[in-house]
């Protein structure tokens, strides 16, 4: 099993930027430039490298190479972006690993990308951004280019990078030292572990409130120590926990509502499997159901939320009745999305580079809710 974190330290150090491997500051798959942008790169190692795994790390710092982190990215249906806009597009994973030095919320975001089986092409499937449907995207060096000919793939890295994975290899001091960093770190939330299969070894921590006969978690950090990798984190949602001998099951819910009536809707279940011959499978299926609201209610919300709207972007002077609504801006156009009100998307969208500049906890609710419509989109 491959240590992801020592992975990414030995990317780092093989000279930079190459034809297998790839370093961000961030993504932003939010956006159809970023989404783009993504795509290209993800099309073009796959092509440049058909018989070996290939790698984009994210959350490193270009000129000196400094593991800066982003924040913890769930990545279910980044399977289902890539299917949707690539011709015999590849297994791609995306996965957090935790760094000792970075705060609770960073982590390195290591997008993984393997070889197909066949020789195909990858290719895009249809036209976003600046980029035509039909182009196929090859690695030179560091640098992903469009190729409008035909290509020969030549098989250049399989050496190099299966050297690099072998001493990537996970050991016993590694597994060591990451429970006690894990420990450490979690002091404070009620740190539990527990061994699967008499190999993989899970910990998690959280705050736990009992509700009934329920047990419900939040500020819940889940992280495999063999490989060094975040499964689960969230600050504010809260969670189900249940486990047995052979899998670990999360079931995260969503504080959704209208003014001061909220409720905790189920919105995913992820299920990790472990197996007998030292591999597990993670299995993510959407259980969210849309709370549904009267048309005329939600019309009244949407339109005191477009006059917040319009006063931000013409930086006008908020009461602090008015500061104090906008935590909840982002909540109201989601819902009334959800409900049929489909020029509330754009208008959730607006109102992202407004919060993220004049207020950080309503900025960081907007987030929350476009993780929930990312889930939806590509579920």
């Amino acid at each position: 099993m491959i240590n992801k974190r020592l992975l990414i330290k030995n990317l780092l150090a093989h000279n930079g930027e190459n034809s297998f491997y790839d370093k961000k500051l961030r993504v932003d798959i939010g956006s159809r430039e970023g989404k783009a942008k993504f795509l290209k790169h993800v099309c073009s190692l796959s092509n440049t490298n058909p018989a070996n795994n290939s790698y984009i790390v994210i959350g490193i710092e270009d000129e000196g190479n400094d593991i800066i982190g982003v924040e913890f990215f769930d990545d279910s249906k980044i399977q289902n972006l890539v299917n949707a806009y690539l011709d015999h597009p590849p297994i791609v994973s995306y996965e957090n690993i935790q760094f000792p030095h970075l705060p609770d919320d960073k982590v390195v975001g290591l997008v993984s990308i393997r070889p197909k089986r066949d020789n195909s092409i990858c290719s895009l499937r249809i036209n976003i951004w600046k980029y035509w449907g039909g182009t196929v995207f090859m690695r030179e060096g560091s640098i992903s280019k469009p190729k409008v000919f035909d290509i020969e793939i030549k098989d250049i890295n399989s050496d190099i990078v299966s050297a690099i994975e072998q001493n990537s290899q996970n050991n016993i001091e590694l597994t060591l030292d990451g429970f006690h960093d894990f420990i450490l770190k979690s002091k404070d939330f009620n740190p539990q572990y527990k061994v699967f299969k008499e190999y993989f070894v899970l910990c998690w921590a959280a705050k736990p409130k009992v509700v009934g006969n329920t047990t419900f978690y939040s500020r819940v950090t889940i992280q495999l120590i063999n490989e060094q990798v975040k499964l689960f984190y969230s600050d504010l949602d809260e969670v189900e926990i249940q486990f047995d001998e052979d899998k670990f099951e999360i079931l995260e819910y969503v504080h959704l509502g209208l003014q001061n009536k909220f409720k905790y809707y189920p919105l995913e279940k992820v299920t990790i499997h472990f197996r007998d011959n030292m591999h597990y499978d993670i299995e993510s299926k959407l259980v969210f159901e849309a709370p549904q609201f009267d048309q005329k209610t939600l019309r009244h919300y949407l339109n005191h939320n477009n006059s917040l709207l319009t006063k931000l972007k013409k930086q006008l002077q908020l009461s602090p009745s008015e500061k104090s609504e906008l935590v909840n801006l982002s909540t109201i156009y989601l819902i009334a999305y959800l409900n049929g009100f489909d020029k509330a998307l754009e208008q959730l969208e607006e109102a992202k580079p407004l919060l993220r500049r004049s207020h950080s906890k309503a900025y960081q609710r907007l987030k929350d809710n476009l993780r929930i419509l990312r889930k939806i989109k590509y579920n």
